[in-house]
């Protein structure tokens, strides 16, 4: 039996290989880039649904799934957040196809802060002063790069947006990350597979006539998917909300320093600051919610022993 402390190391040994994954996914999306978007997220949604069916079916999960199924509300709600993450996969494919890692990078670090929105919106949160400094530090870099720039990050905001919006539909359901993200594939699978014949009776589809290399890449993309959120969900249960939100910024900071070391994508003055002084708001936003949580820790009454 583990103690709480190696059960937290564990956590934490978990969410750092999940992040780093998902810090590291441009690599794989470049080695495909000479493939259409469309196609990638067609085989990423097939070969996910295969993958996590096996993992489902090792784990005696199936009868769940099917029990989910039958949840005409819970379907409805998967519906519509299977419709957002494939837009999301989407987007983040062709941006870095199209060497533009940096400004998806830009969207995930993003992503907290429109979450925090949404909750208000939606969940009827309310937010505290620090963090609507903390929005409107971020707001202001996205206007800066408006104004001087005369253009939106538009990758960046659909990445945050859709990420976030997502992540607000699923906590709305009941279900665990497997069977919903199975469920997700699953509905989506059959116009992905009629979009993959399309191309193909069009001699347009790259998967089995292009190289052995990129064939055996395009199958792979059910475990590039599909990994992470297995490490994630395992590092999940054993770590703080506070704890995984932070370890979250491992994934674009690794991104970040992708697309400028490794792929040498520019990063003149202008995104400095667009980038500048999105991190100020994270960081307000951050240390704000650490000061919160150390201080109602502080406050909980200890028990006499």
């Amino acid at each position: 039996m583990l103690t709480e402390t190696q059960e937290r190391h564990r956590g934490i040994l978990f969410a750092l290989t999940a992040y780093g994954m998902w810090g590291l996914v441009p690599i794989y999306f470049k080695s495909v880039a000479s493939v259409s978007p469309f196609e990638v997220v067609a085989h990423r949604i097939i070969w996910s649904a295969l993958f996590l069916a096996l993992l489902v079916a090792t784990s005696g999960k199936w009868q769940a799934c099917i029990n989910h199924l039958r949840q005409k509300k819970l379907l409805a709600g998967l519906i519509a957040s299977a419709t957002v993450i494939s837009l999301n996969w989407l987007v983040f494919i062709w941006a870095v196809g199209q060497d533009r890692i940096l400004e998806a990078s830009l969207g995930y670090f993003i992503n907290p802060l429109i979450s925090v929105l949404l909750g208000m919106v939606f969940l009827g949160e309310r937010l505290r002063k620090a963090q609507w400094a903390a929005i409107s530090i971020a707001a202001a870099g996205v206007v800066y790069q408006l104004l001087l720039l005369g253009s939106l990050p538009w990758v960046a905001l659909i990445l945050a947006c859709s990420f976030g919006v997502y992540g607000l539909l699923r906590k709305r359901m009941d279900i665990d990350p497997f069977s919903g993200l199975l469920i997700e594939t699953l509905l989506l699978s059959p116009f992905a597979l009629a979009y993959l014949f399309w191309l193909k009776q069009h001699d347009q589809l790259a998967f089995l006539s292009a190289s052995i290399e990129t064939s055996w890449l395009l199958i792979a993309a059910g475990i590039v998917t599909s990994l992470p959120l297995i490490f994630f969900a395992a590092g999940a249960r054993r770590l703080t909300l506070t704890l995984n939100g932070l370890l979250q910024y491992i994934a674009p900071t690794i991104a970040f320093f992708l697309a400028v070391v490794v792929y040498h994508e520019p990063l003149d003055s202008n995104r400095l600051v667009t980038f500048g002084l999105i991190w100020a708001g994270l960081i307000m936003f951050t240390a704000e919610s650490l000061w919160r949580g150390r201080k109602a820790t502080n406050k909980t009454p200890q028990t006499a022993e």
